[in-house]
């Protein structure tokens, strides 16, 4: 699945998995909701920003390193879009080759810095190292615990989905996770899953997410800044505290994007009445090469729930094994302190 719809139904998957184990973490990821599912997106896709801009209107197209070929407002020309900082420039590509394997550690370094990828057995040491910091260093608020958690899934789920961890064997058009299928994951996830089994407010979670803050824990999790806290001790390699500044410029620009880029992506979900029923987009329809009807009937018969299903049981299981080894986690179950019902049984009657 791509982008922020399928991010976000991951980390909801998850937590659903993880309250169903009864995992004390899950009460602490609703409480800031938010902020978990902003760490299953912009936790790990630092790459969130325009590709280009529209040389005629000056608006920002695309997203990310996506190539745009022409303006979607006008039909014209497009120029490359540069984040700049300090009097240097930087496309997104460029962004995403400094810094995209750092977030996602078992994939996505570049070829020079691939023996710097963390091997599947060691994410669990690697997550409890980075939750420990967090409730020494960055607490004591649960906000940043919530992201934390919430970019576990996203390193997780995109490492089954592309393949690089074995467990999952979804096979949509042409395999599992490419261009032409993305589309499809994202407009069954969307309407058929999110709107009608789990009955999610889409406009309300994805608006909610990129409204959130910048988390300082993430430049200490990509080992962006001066090594530190138990991950400095036990991951002491690839730390670059000479990019820090870079990466502050790069976290604050997913947020300014993600802002205007939610609305669109609302929009692009969007179904249409059509002659012969509901149906999305022409470039979606174009991209898949199928309606969204045949699209529902092909994910049916590929069986896309249980790669879901699938994908929230890996993170629970991710879950469970950083909170086997951070002994504090264990108190953050749901709040202890009397119910209503439990306070009106003692208070309902005044005292003489």
């Amino acid at each position: 699945m791509s982008g922020i719809v399928g991010h976000t139904l991951y980390a909801l998957l998850g937590l659903r998995a993880a309250e169903a184990r009864n995992l004390p973490i899950a009460a602490l990821l609703h409480r800031h909701l938010a902020s978990y599912l902003a760490g299953a997106y912009l936790g790990c896709d630092i790459q969130a920003m325009p590709e280009a801009v529209c040389v005629e209107t000056g608006e920002e197209v695309g997203f990310g390193t996506v190539p745009v070929e022409k303006s979607p407002y006008t039909g014209g020309p497009v120029r490359p879009f540069r984040l700049s900082v300090r009097g240097a420039e930087f496309t997104p590509r460029q962004i995403h080759e400094l810094f995209y394997g750092r977030s996602h550690l078992v994939l996505g370094w570049t070829k020079k810095d691939r023996q710097l990828a963390v091997p599947w057995d060691r994410l669990p040491a690697y997550f409890a190292a980075v939750v420990r910091d967090g409730l020494d260093s960055y607490g004591p608020g649960e906000r940043p615990l919530a992201y934390v958690f919430g970019w576990i899934v996203h390193v997780v789920s995109d490492a089954l989905v592309k393949g690089v961890q074995p467990g999952l064997n979804l096979h949509l058009l042409d395999g599992q996770y490419t261009p032409r299928n993305r589309p499809i994951q994202d407009l069954v996830s969307f309407h058929e899953i999110g709107y009608k089994e789990l009955r999610l407010n889409w406009a309300a979670l994805l608006t909610d997410l990129a409204e959130t803050p910048v988390e300082p824990v993430q430049s200490h999790y990509m080992r962006v800044g001066i090594p530190d806290g138990t991950l400095g001790r036990d991951f002491g390699d690839a730390w670059t505290p000479e990019k820090a500044w870079l990466l502050e410029a790069v976290l604050s620009e997913n947020r300014r994007f993600l802002r205007r880029y939610v609305p669109s992506v609302l929009a692009d979900m969007e179904l249409r009445e059509t002659p012969a029923g509901l149906d999305c987009n022409e470039a979606l329809r174009k991209t898949a090469g199928l309606s969204y009807p045949e699209m529902v009937d092909l994910a049916r018969k590929a069986d896309f729930h249980h790669t879901l299903w699938q994908v929230g049981v890996a993170v629970a299981d991710m879950f469970a094994s950083v909170v086997g080894r951070e002994p504090r986690l264990s108190d953050l179950h749901a709040d202890r302190t009397p119910s209503w019902g439990e306070l009106s049984r003692r208070w309902r009657e005044t005292t003489p």
